[in-house]
Parts: structure tokens; sequence; C-alpha cells
């Protein structure tokens, strides 16, 4: 399984999340401590907004491990953006190492990314595709079921524009779908979704898995004004539930207050203004 986390909240510099923090994503890469494998080596990526230049997310991924890639320090020193996802990946059902196969996903002014698996996924890919329009089809650069899944997400979204419950409500028809794909095509195969996907104003962040008696991929939830690293301490100012800032992370970043676990098979609405709230996935 990957690591990931997305930030939505008053403009921050990427070196904030994924190089600072003393379990920064990067350090996840290599030293994750919460999955039984600690290494999340088979390539990285990051999307995120400039809302004054462009509706649609920049994307900068590669195969490289992120710990090995002086690129990405260079580039998180100096990019600041009021929404970033990140990814690290460990490759699991495809374990093809391309750069298409690299998260986050982008299409329009949407960016996606998972972490899990789908069930079965290659015995219900063909019958995934048959549903898929042209144009989401056309999404598909490489073979994993994380961008299948987005293409078919792509089916229940408007092409800009997407309200907070829009959002909400696309991704719950993509898993029902998917897990009914399941059903038929894969029965008894567990799936793992911590899906993660945003338009640069809104984001739907979910931690659900249909193997009982298993709590699901871990998932983190930060909020409060503002998250900050100084003199190699990072922290969220003022955290509380009113939010401005909200981080979504595989694992907690810091050792300060205020970090919670999502609960198993919920998903974190994180609207315009920065607020976030819990509702079941199903």
């Amino acid at each position: 399984m990957c690591r990931f986390l997305l930030y939505q909240g008053p403009s921050i510099r990427l070196s904030s999340l994924v190089t600072e923090p003393e379990h920064s994503l990067i350090h996840q890469s290599v030293h994750s401590s919460e999955r039984e494998e600690p290494l999340n080596g088979d390539g990285f990526g990051l999307a995120w907004y400039a809302p004054k230049l462009d509706p649609r997310p920049a994307l900068f991924r590669s195969v490289t491990p992120a710990w090995n890639d002086a690129n990405l320090n260079e580039l998180a020193r100096v990019v600041e953006s009021p929404c970033v996802l990140a990814h690290v990946r460990a490759a699991t059902q495809v374990r093809s190492v391309n750069q298409a196969n690299c998260h986050p996903f982008t299409s329009g002014p949407y960016a996606f990314m998972h972490n899990g698996d789908v069930g079965g996924f290659h015995r219900l890919r063909r019958t995934l595709i048959s549903e898929l329009s042209d144009e989401a089809f056309a999404a598909i650069q490489g073979g994993t079921d994380s961008e299948h899944a987005f293409a078919l997400l792509l089916e229940h979204l408007p092409k800009e524009g997407a309200s907070a419950d829009q959002m909400v409500a696309a991704m719950r028809s993509t898993i029902r779908r998917l897990l009914a794909l399941v059903e038929r095509m894969a029965p008894g195969e567990p799936s793992y979704l911590n899906f993660a996907l945003s338009n640069g104003h809104s984001s739907v962040v979910t931690r659900f898995t249909t193997l009982e008696g298993y709590a699901g991929e871990s998932l983190y939830l930060h909020r409060g004004r503002r998250y900050v690293c100084e003199e190699g301490v990072c922290r969220m100012i003022d955290a509380d539930e009113q939010g401005g800032a909200v981080i979504l992370s595989s694992e907690r970043l810091s050792d300060d207050p205020g970090w919670e676990a999502v609960p198993t098979n919920h998903l974190v609405v994180i609207d315009g203004k920065g607020s976030a709230r819990l509702e079941p996935v199903l």
C-alpha cells in the first residue's frame, strides 16, 4: 500500500508537507511506521493548484524513490499552494513502475490519488472499461486500478465547477459501482479504498475497506488556523475543529496535538472555506 497526504488552506510551501516535518511524506517513503513494509519507493507525485494562473492543477511525477530525488527537494523549497496532493507509491496489483502509473492523476480541474486496492481488479477491468465513455477512457494513460477508478469517478463529475456535495455524491456513486463490480466479478476479494479527490476549492478523502475485522489503511485528520514549520519544528497553529487549514495524511506528519484518526468507512469533506466534516462513506 502507498502513503499520501492532501492539504487545503492558506498557501503553504510544499516543503512544509513533504520534506520538513519530522515524519514528512519523504520520511514515510522510506520509514513508514504504519505499514508492515516501511518502503514506498515505486515512484512519487505531486499535484498542486495555482488558482490565480489556471484552474487545472500542476503535476510533477517521477519513477525515482522520493527520498532520492533532488528535483523534488528543490521544487518543494520554493513552490507555494493553497491545495496540495502528494503521494509515494508502493506498487501492488499493477507492479509496473513507470510515470503513467504514479499518482496523483489529473483531468481538467480534478486531481485524484489512491492508497489501497480495488479487489480482484484484473478480473473486472475489462467490464469496467466497457462502461466508460470515450472521454473517460481516454483519460487512462497507465494500468493501475487507481487510475481506472478515477476514470469511473469522472463519469459522475461535472467537467468544471463541482461543489463539495457534488464531489461527495460522485465519490459515493463510484465506490458503490466498484463494489458491485467486485461482488460480480471477484466475489470475496477485499477492497481498500482510501481515495482523495480535489478541484482546488473542495476536497473529499475516504478511509474505506470491505475486509471485516480490519480498520482499513491508516488516515489522519489535522485542522486549525495554519500549519507552519519553524526551525525544524512543524505544528498546527490554533488546532481546532473550526478549520482554515486542513491536512489529511496516511500518517501523522508531526508530534503536535490535534491529529485524529478518521473512523473506518468514513469520508472527510473540505469545503471552499477550509472547514472539514466527517460523514459515513455509504
